[in-house]
């Protein structure tokens, strides 16, 4: 029972009588929704949406405010909102709702109603519920910058809809008897003094009730209101079954700019502008058929590459003459040009860009212009921008979103400017955002390390990527040919990674100032020297260079047993630098896989590592195992936060059967294929079907495997390889094969190996 025929069991997934099961059917966009601040399932919302749109929207569950937007286990429905939230813990900006009810009321928990997921269908481009308490269906369904909304009233002589612009400063204004426009300034920082998100509402029936709302007082004698906290309640009689559209868009731009995005949806009736949504996310889906007997792993993957392909988001409009434009976050002024945002490089630099490289490269070539534009608006690369820079986690990874684009070949920007971008950030720290540019670069560039005593926190882990950020700064520059002097620096930093390893502990550690190791020093203890991790998670973030790795470890051996000890050390944990047991621990700790911390990226590549010590077996055991018992379809099918589509990229990858461990090498590390075939589609036409004779959870190890019906031993694959297309072949065993994959030949890339040092 392969995908396509597994008709039966899925049509009911599909809206409007869409026919055949189509990838889009398997997706959930309820996964990770379980979640809450003590505990994260994946902390996500339902976002319906286009790929990479500028604006999703979500039935909200939460209170204005309230970063949990919508919670699986919620009772009510408090609005359909339109948000631009990348995680709860950044929060969200350019944020309204709208609700139907059968009376004038706009207090959000007044207005709120019970609502059942038995009568909730979410998918990524529609979206309906049942709000019982008003008796009332509300369908929505997007396009990038725009959505139509369609409510069925029962008979009332009191049918309302209310629009919420929320607090913090807003305005809304009753246009006339079908339009209303506002905006809203309501965010969590990243923006500029001019921030507006401008809002236009089109309604196809006239209004016969009219009220403005200003701080919470329904006046109904007024049609505007321009306060902390705006709003509209309007109204209409309505029969039994009567559906009311109303099409909305937004912009950053203006409200003029808002009339021009609403433009999407000319001549597009509701069902019409579904339909589009469903093409628009089969056609990004499926660039990657998957085929497995086992309905539920279809849903867990296409959940997955769902996610992949959310963020970043779109931060452009396009103008009434037809030019890419955007509001810039960091000026406050209207640019040219592309520009997208809501991303944590700490987090998607691992593997969220690398897939984008390999599959939907015409995004992120767009991408790479907005970081351009973004270099020249504001004098830094962003590493955490929502909707600007945002000072969040550590690292200066924008420099391998930058190499890892080019060297896989990605052009049609402004690579120069790029460059001089990513040389800038190496030596320079934002004066006001922490986490763009390189807290600490004086100490690092001098001493090679970022010191455990000088009052930077996190010290170990900056040093660590930072290391790795100056390794793709040199492989970026031998690519543009820039001379041997000025790449010098990058190439000897790329090895500071040996000045934090510890040959004592066999771990990297926390150093002073004076060149002595911190004490006293904990494995187990989070955060302190590293960032959401310890000592047994971070150590192993040499992405460019296993091989020094393992001769700073003392051998293969030793190495394979320090990868064993984070499965064997039972999950105990030192929570004392946070005062508090965060959420990323207690996920760690329940998980029954020992110090082994999926929940949280930096461990993540950390399986594949036992491809370069020769015992690759012990990856294709460990990546089923997080992939049977770490991800599901369901609404806690997470094991810790999702993170803007890099914990679910990792599944996509995994389940392909390789992955980017260094992100400008331009190879993955092999793993195990998870299904039984799948086919990718790549570009310029090409396709690379891989099959994995006799997969099952038993037999997860290679026994053999042919690139192209020739026999190959490796524990890597070559990007360019890749790109040829053709044909990979495994043959799947329920015992390790001990032959294969073992020789130094066969292990991945290292920076000590390369001969260009």
């Amino acid at each position: 029972m392969r995908i396509k025929t597994l008709i039966l069991l899925f049509a009911a997934l599909a809206p409007l009588g869409a026919g055949a099961v189509e990838p889009v059917d398997y997706v959930s966009t309820l996964v990770g929704s379980q979640s809450k601040h003590s505990l994260s399932t994946g902390n996500t919302y339902p976002a319906v949406a286009m790929p990479w749109g500028m604006n999703f929207w979500t039935p909200q569950t939460g209170k204005m405010g309230d970063g949990w937007a919508y919670t699986y286990d919620a009772d009510k429905i408090r609005g359909l909102k339109q948000t631009h939230q990348p995680s709860p813990w950044i929060n969200d900006y350019g944020q309204f709702s709208i609700l139907p009810t059968t009376r004038t009321v706009f207090n959000e928990d007044e207005r709120a109603s019970w609502f059942s997921h038995k009568a909730e269908t979410p998918t990524p481009y529609y979206y309906k519920v049942y709000l019982a308490d008003w008796d009332i269906t509300a369908e929505l369904t997007p396009t990038e910058r725009a959505a139509v909304l369609r409510f069925t009233y029962p008979e009332s002589s009191e049918a309302r809809i209310v629009v919420d612009a929320f607090d913090n400063g807003s305005y809304v204004k009753i246009v006339d008897n079908r339009h209303i426009v506002g905006y809203t300034t309501k965010n969590n920082g990243g923006v500029p003094q001019n921030f507006r998100n401008y809002f236009v509402i089109e309604s196809d029936k006239p209004f016969t009730f009219k009220a403005a709302v200003k701080d919470g007082q329904i006046d109904t004698g007024a049609d505007k209101a321009e306060c902390n906290h705006a709003g509209a309640v309007v109204g209409f009689q309505t029969r039994r079954g009567e559906q009311v559209t109303l099409r909305v868009a937004s912009s950053f731009i203006s409200e003029e700019q808002a009339r021009q995005n609403l433009k999407e949806l000319d001549g597009k009736s509701f069902d019409q502008v579904c339909r589009q949504g469903r093409r628009s996310w089969n056609d990004v889906l499926g660039r990657i058929e998957a085929e497995s007997d086992d309905a539920d792993h279809l849903r867990t993957f296409y959940s997955c590459l769902y996610r992949s392909l959310l963020f970043p988001r779109s931060f452009y409009e396009v103008n009434a003459q037809g030019e890419t434009v955007h509001y810039s976050p960091t000026t406050g002024e209207v640019c040219p040009g592309y520009y997208f945002t809501d991303t944590g490089f700490w987090d998607t630099f691992r593997c969220l860009f690398p897939l984008l490289n390999l599959l939907y490269p015409e995004m992120n070539v767009k991408m790479q212009e907005g970081l351009v534009n973004c270099y020249r608006e504001s004098g830094f690369l962003p590493e955490w921008a929502s909707p600007g820079h945002r000072d969040c986690m550590v690292g200066n990874n924008s420099a391998s979103i930058v190499a890892d684009a080019y060297l896989k070949g990605l052009r049609g920007y402004d690579i120069e400017t790029l460059w001089q971008a990513v040389v800038h950030g190496a030596n320079a720290a934002h004066p006001t955002v922490g986490s763009s540019g390189r807290k600490g670069f004086e100490y690092y560039n001098k001493l090679g390390y970022v010191p455990y005593n000088v009052g930077i926190n996190e010290n170990v882990a900056r040093t660590l990527e930072y290391a790795y950020d100056d390794w793709c700064i040199y492989q970026l520059g031998l690519k543009l040919g820039k001379k041997a002097k000025e790449l010098k620096p990058f190439r000897e930093r790329a090895m500071n990674y040996r000045n934090v390893f510890d040959k004592e502990t066999k771990l990297m550690r926390g150093r002073n100032e004076d060149g002595t190791f911190q004490s006293p020093f904990s494995p187990l203890k989070w955060g302190d020297a590293f960032t959401e991790g310890n000592a047994w998670h971070y150590t192993w973030s040499v992405f460019h260079d296993p091989e020094g790795l393992i001769r700073l470890m003392g051998g293969k051996d030793v190495f394979v047993a320090m990868l064993d000890s984070v499965f064997n050390v039972p999950p105990l944990f030192d929570d004392s630098y946070y005062g508090s047991v965060i959420h990323e621990i207690r996920e760690m700790q329940i998980m029954n896989m020992g110090n082994y911390a999926h929940g949280n990226q930096p461990i993540q590549h950390m399986i594949y590592l036992y491809d370069w010590a020769g015992e690759p077996w012990k990856a294709q055991y460990w990546i089923r195992e997080v992939m049977n018992r770490l991800y599901t379809a369901q609404p806690d099918g997470y094991c810790g936060d999702e993170d803007n589509g890099q914990t679910s990229a990792w599944y996509v990858f995994s389940a392909m059967g390789f992955y980017p461990v260094c992100p400008g090498s331009g190879q993955y590390a092999l793993g195990t294929p998870y299904f039984p075939e799948m086919k990718l589609r790549l570009p310029e036409g090409k396709t690379l079907t891989i099959k994995a004779k006799d997969c099952s959870d038993a037999n997860r190890y290679i026994g053999q495997m042919t690139l192209n019906s020739e026999n190959y031993d490796r524990n890597y694959i070559e990007h360019a390889t890749l790109l040829k297309g053709g044909n990979i072949t495994y043959t799947m065993q329920s015992q390790p094969n001990r032959q294969r994959g073992t020789g130094d030949a066969a292990a991945p890339y290292s920076f000590s190996k390369d001969q260009k040092q």
